[in-house]
């Protein structure tokens, strides 16, 4: 598979998961860290529009603020030392994560709102979990007024204001709930 090219000022959804779909996260310690290593390794190099860890993958939605070989050097830089700190832990040699990370291209901003409910959904999803309360999503950031590293007030105009962001999760997650009988 072609990896998509980064491109400066382009959206991208990134995500990865650990290698043989092994839990890349164990502990709430280690989310801690890996939201750490973002900030250290990343934090002037792209924008976070969205993010969700889970035990075995994440996701990430950002927007580069530099050129590709920088921020992939710097996505290097955080999966290396992230793999590095975990295997150390947990008494485990060898790879973590995936070959690459992958990356998708966002084209439009329709798009780029559908992915960030995605995302925040995502506990939802695999563990029918309420995406509201799940501590390791960006979704709690926008209804807080607490310093974020978020770009809080760009997704909510995205949305054109924190209720209509708030309906949109709803709106989504309420079809998630739906059962369909046929008669």
């Amino acid at each position: 598979m072609k990896l998509e090219v980064l491109e400066k000022d382009c959206y991208y959804h990134i995500y990865n998961r650990g290698i043989n779909g092994i839990n890349i996260f164990e502990s709430d310690d280690n989310k801690i860290y890996f939201l750490k290593q973002i900030t250290k390794y990343l934090s002037d190099k792209i924008s976070v529009f969205a993010y969700c860890l889970m035990n075995n993958h994440f996701h990430l939605v950002i927007r580069l603020n530099y050129e590709e070989k920088e921020v992939t050097q710097a996505f290097s830089n955080l999966f290396n030392s992230y793999a590095k700190a975990f295997n150390k832990q947990t008494n485990r040699t060898g790879s973590l994560f995936e070959k690459h990370f992958k990356r998708i291209k966002l084209n439009d901003e329709n798009y780029l709102r559908h992915l960030i409910i995605y995302v925040h959904l995502n506990p939802k999803h695999h563990f029918d979990l309420d995406f509201k309360d799940f501590r390791f999503s960006s979704y709690r950031a926008f209804l807080s007024d607490k310093e974020t590293k978020i770009e809080r007030e760009e997704v909510l105009n995205l949305f054109s204001d924190i209720e209509n962001f708030i309906f949109c999760h709803n709106q989504k997650n309420d079809f998630l709930n739906e059962t369909y009988t046929f008669e």
